[in-house]
């Protein structure tokens, strides 16, 4: 660290700490800290929808994944703006606000449970909420804390407990104002940044047309090939196993997850009226396309800049660090021990023998080319190239842009997960009503300390336990959109556009689409299951099934099933009454 880079970090901080102690000052009771008050600007409100959507995991994440699997993620970047923006803000985004005003609704538990009268769902939806998006909040974690490792050169669990720390002050003080006041000064810093990093990735490597044709024309590792890649600017072969992990566990699991994500569907009920939410589609679907767009190709281009580089950044297995291979000849002695390793080099040596070797590092040969430069590690991809491949200035620029990705989702996850355990898990099992609105507060504030204690066991735990090769952050937002999609979405859908479904058929469709799906991560995709080992230690195997239900993801089985069991049951069971839906219904049909 230089002055160069300590004075925009403390800065960058300093205004976040101000603009949280100002939405601590507006914070005045609970609507103030659940729902901002309902008063919130819509641009404040597009830019924090869009900062707690794209996080670390996006751009490092993702665009890690980018690097592996190429040009097809894109397809991803087209469902964010499409689903994620434009679906969710005018077909999602203006029942939600004017049925949540009607219900008197602060979160999403509350608002499904309010919509059909059923207190249980609230406890059941704050749970599950408070029990898995640790695992998403861990992910995130772990994508600020490998870009602060790598740009400070400090230890990664140093750099993770800090920033787990200075995010805690802001939300448990000022609340979802604070959490937004943040998310747009923030958004306005990724928004700068990303520019920036497109601009300069297209400048050095020849333009857009110089950089495609490059990624176009680089060979497939073997590795991948046999899993099915057919290149960079390619989809994998049908029904592969790099089709199945990117369209069905990457681009659909997160691009149709995003409708039923808690800490987004409330932004909807900040705002005073629909006119808000329209203002906001535009900035919305602008923030998401230089957000995803921007990482996701930038990703993939790292293969090129890496094969034109890899002189200088090959991986040290012996030291685990980006070096300049630089061999050594040396007289080494030929044992037994040794021998192995001495015939690589030397396929006729025999023990007892002195020969002259070459001790340099060697790359490591797994995966892409961005692969084997960050030592299998697809975390580190992006982080490495913003640190060894752009200006030193633009290397300040991005921490800071990362480092309000992550603190702008991370908050507002937090935020969720505290509700989930005071206001909608303990005031409703709470018997004594005159104080639980107090004391709920107070327990809401204790559960953003706990959840961000949880986050950071799983930030701690996921890099020592998964293998460097696979994506973590990827995949754990996958699985816990995919699982929210499953648990919510028809239920969530229903409630906004039918007034058929019924009590009993959405509690069906929650709990059996949310047990599916964590029986099919737990027994039946092998790359949680054999994780997980559960199976392995139940069944003596990896997954029950073989191929392909192996690597289908959970969403293909949980939502249908999810589906139909709301519909069905709904037709044989008792209707909601007539007073109730006209309420929910008001001004809306």
């Amino acid at each position: 660290m230089n002055i160069e880079t300590i004075i925009p970090v403390i800065v960058y901080l300093l205004i976040t700490v101000f603009l949280g102690y100002l939405g601590y000052r507006k914070t005045h009771g609970v609507s103030d800290y659940l729902v901002g008050g309902r008063q919130i600007h819509p641009f404040v409100m597009a830019l924090s929808y869009g900062a707690t959507f794209i996080s670390t995991s996006a751009i490092v994440g993702f665009g890690g994944a980018a690097a592996v699997f190429g040009m097809g993620l894109l397809w991803l970047t087209f469902l964010n703006i499409m689903v994620g923006i434009f679906i969710a803000f005018v077909f999602f985004g203006k029942r939600t606000r004017r049925m949540g005003y009607h219900l008197h609704a602060h979160t999403f538990p509350e608002f499904i449970s309010r919509r059909f009268q059923s207190p249980f769902m609230q406890k059941f939806a704050g749970i599950m909420i408070f029990a898995f998006m640790p695992l998403y909040a861990g992910a995130v974690m772990i994508g600020a804390a490998r870009f602060i490792e790598h740009s400070f050169g400090i230890n990664y669990f140093t750099a993770l407990f800090f920033f787990s720390l200075i995010v805690a002050v802001y939300v448990i003080m000022g609340g979802l104002k604070a959490v937004m006041y943040t998310d747009a000064f923030q958004g306005a810093i990724m928004f700068v940044g990303m520019l920036f990093l497109i601009i300069a990735t297209y400048w050095m490597l020849g333009g857009i047309t110089n950089a495609h044709s490059a990624l176009t024309s680089l060979p497939v590792p073997p590795p991948l090939a046999a899993k099915g890649h057919t290149g960079w600017t390619s989809m994998p072969t049908l029904g592969s196993i790099n089709w199945w992990v990117l369209v069905s566990t990457i681009v659909m699991g997160v691009g149709i997850g995003v409708l039923a994500q808690p800490q987004l569907v409330v932004r909807f009920m900040t705002v005073k009226s629909n006119r808000e939410l329209n203002r906001a589609v535009m900035v919305g679907g602008i923030f998401i396309l230089m957000m995803t767009g921007v990482a996701f190709t930038t990703g993939a281009l790292t293969n090129v800049f890496f094969t034109q580089n890899k002189a200088g950044l090959e991986y040290c297995s012996e030291t685990g660090a980006i070096k300049e291979i630089s061999p050594k000849s040396m007289q080494v002695d030929v044992t037994q021990e040794n021998l192995a390793k001495v015939r690589a080099q030397h396929p006729a040596a025999n023990a007892g023998e002195k020969v002259t070797m070459e001790m340099g590092c060697t790359p490591t040969q797994k995966g892409s080319i961005s692969i084997k430069a960050a030592g299998g590690d697809v975390e580190s991809i992006i982080p490495l190239y913003i640190k060894h491949g752009l200006p030193r200035w633009f290397g300040v620029l991005f921490m800071l842009t990362l480092l309000a990705a992550a603190m702008s989702t991370l908050s507002s996850q937090f935020h969720t997960m505290g509700t989930a355990i005071g206001h909608d898990t303990y005031a409703q099992f709470s018997k004594d009503k005159s104080s639980t609105e107090e004391r709920s507060m107070w327990i809401t504030k204790m559960g953003v300390g706990v959840g961000i204690l949880v986050s950071a066991i799983v930030a701690y735990s996921l890099p020592l336990v998964v293998d460097k090769g696979e994506a973590i952050i990827a995949r754990g937002t996958a699985i816990f959109f995919g699982l929210c999609a499953c648990t919510f979405l028809p239920a969530y859908f229903g409630g906004l556009y039918t007034r058929r479904i019924t009590k009993a058929g959405a509690l069906a469709g929650m709990i059996g689409g949310c047990f599916t799906s964590l029986f099919w991560i737990l027994f039946i995709h092998k790359q949680e299951s054999s994780l997980i080992g559960l199976c392995q230690a139940l069944f003596d195997k990896p997954a029950l099934l073989g191929n392909p239900w192996d690597v289908v993801d959970p969403l293909f089985i949980g939502l249908p099933v999810s589906l139909v069991l709301t519909v069905v049951v709904s037709l044989f069971t008792k209707k909601i009454g007539e007073d109730h839906l006209n309420l929910c219904f008001k001004n809306i049909e």
